[in-house]
């Protein structure tokens, strides 16, 4: 019987991870867009090159998952947890993911993006 390999673990995770952080910053975005601010475009750019960073990850995370015939499925949700399920050939792997591990996990990787996209140079 197959299972799901180790190393393929980090990119089913990076697989529902990375949508939910392009969800954020498409959501703040539109925030500062339509809020009071008096300069926008540094916070626009920066969400702009933090988006770039992560669509390209996305990317390369939907091609790996695709060359190893994996896939990830939501399940159920509730208040607490939600249920991811890993397909490998004919393997299913459910796990369930803490709301609150997801939110955090989100946020580190909001803060790691947003500072790989303050040190590219502005085009301003």
């Amino acid at each position: 019987m197959a299972h799901i390999p180790i190393e393929a673990v980090p990119y089913l995770e990076a697989a529902i991870y990375l949508p939910m952080l392009l969800i954020v910053l498409e959501n703040d975005q539109a925030q500062i867009e339509t809020g009071q601010f008096k300069l926008k475009r540094p916070y626009i750019y920066l969400i702009d090159e933090a988006r770039k960073y992560a669509e390209i990850e996305l990317r390369k995370t939907k091609a790996y998952l695709k060359g190893h015939q994996l896939r990830v499925v939501q399940g159920k949700r509730d208040e607490m947890f939600t249920e991811y399920q890993f397909h490998y050939k004919q393997v299913m792997d459910v796990r369930r993911y803490s709301n609150i591990r997801l939110r955090n996990h989100v946020e580190d990787l909001l803060k790691s993006y947003l500072t790989n996209a303050s040190n590219t140079n502005p085009k301003l």
